[in-house]
């Protein structure tokens, strides 16, 4: 795992994305820069630059937030147990390098993907590197 030094990484970044990053908090539905766009490269962790996710598995879910149905590589994130809002359970999505916040997946919800899963993120957790054209 990468070592992460916060106060650079909090002089460098805006404050909530440090705040979804490295504190766990969520942006508000619908005013994530990345929520509808249909531009076509990867996107990476803010805080690190590791690549999570491609535009190939990016799908518009509707819930304000942007949503995927994979990662790029299972070893790219990594799955927590989260009972923040007990009783119910979810599973929060953490970058594997470099330990931050993404979102959370849900399954079975009945989304047209191949998984049957939606990564939600947020796009302040991101950024995108556009694929030239």
């Amino acid at each position: 795992m990468a070592e992460v030094n916060e106060d650079e990484l909090k002089a460098r970044l805006d404050p909530l994305s440090y705040a979804v990053l490295r504190e766990g908090a969520t942006e508000r539905p619908f005013t994530g820069e990345y929520t509808d766009t249909d531009k076509v490269g990867s996107y990476r962790c803010k805080a690190c630059g590791n690549e999570l996710f491609t535009s190939e598995t990016k799908f518009h879910s509707g819930c304000g937030w942007p949503s995927f149905y994979a990662p790029t590589a299972d070893d790219a994130v990594k799955l927590i147990e989260d009972r923040s809002l007990a009783p119910r359970v979810r599973t929060e999505v953490r970058c594997a390098n470099c330990d931050s916040h993404l979102g959370h997946v849900f399954t079975g919800e009945g989304y047209e993907v191949p998984t049957d899963e939606r990564w939600c993120i947020n796009s302040v957790a991101l950024y995108l590197q556009e694929k030239p054209l």
